[in-house]
């Protein structure tokens, strides 16, 4: 039987090449976006993968729609927590609103998501969960308490989730993603991206197809030893 994989985030960037890359191994893969319409619409009929807009900071949403795909399908196998959103600003300059919005955006989301699907993981005895952090929740980053927070707070959040799930053959894990050749990345003034990418060992940034790589191991039943691990995607940057 197909198994089901939902991808947060999944119609751009490093989400767009894990459903491309969830598809090529058989998985009916169905991309969640929240606002770019015409680059989901492009997305979906370019690679034929199912994209579905909603709000994955928004409970209420979250449950929308994932109780649409039950209705479709018997089970949710693997969900991976991909998205994600910056408002940097050192912390002496930092409004309430952008606080709030990336927490509500890369936190409390992965809650939203994961709390909805794991009910029917317990009751099937399987379940991936993959959470996509940042070398910067990592190692921290001028500008972005708000950015690493959330993302630090996912390592902790996957390990406890995979102390909970093992026993019912769910594993719960994180990718840290360094500098990643994606269009946000590729937008940074060039001389600033040179000064980043003269600071990774490697010199060079990653790309999004290396991240959906391990992805795609990690859902895998070859990876079904593999729980609460942190793998680090980074060229060196950080090492840990």
């Amino acid at each position: 039987m197909t198994k089901i994989a939902l991808v947060t985030g999944g119609t751009r960037g490093i989400g767009a090449s894990i459903s491309q890359k969830l598809k090529s191994s058989n998985f009916k893969v169905i991309a969640n976006y929240a606002s770019n319409d015409e680059a989901a619409k492009s997305f979906s009929e370019e690679f034929g993968i199912e994209v579905m807009k909603w709000d994955v900071s928004d409970h209420n949403d979250c449950k929308e729609f994932i109780d649409k795909i039950y209705e479709q399908h018997t089970s949710i196998d693997v969900l991976v927590n991909n998205a994600g959103i910056t408002r940097d600003a050192p912390l002496h300059k930092m409004n309430l609103e952008n606080w709030q919005k990336v927490i509500d955006v890369n936190l409390n989301s992965v809650f939203n998501m994961t709390s909805l699907v794991i009910n029917k993981m317990r009751e099937n005895n399987f379940g991936r969960i993959i959470h996509i952090s940042s070398v910067n929740g990592q190692k921290g980053q001028f500008g972005q308490t708000n950015y690493a927070a959330t993302k630090s707070a996912l390592i902790g959040f996957s390990k406890s989730l995979a102390l909970e799930g093992a026993i019912k053959g769910i594993t719960s894990n994180v990718i840290c993603p360094g500098y990643i050749n994606t269009e946000m990345v590729s937008a940074i003034r060039e001389d600033i991206l040179k000064s980043i990418i003269d600071t990774i060992p490697n010199k060079r940034l990653g790309e999004a197809e290396e991240v959906a790589e391990m992805v795609d191991y990690l859902v895998s039943e070859k990876a079904s030893y593999v729980n609460g691990s942190t793998f680090s995607i980074n060229g060196g940057l950080w090492m840990d």
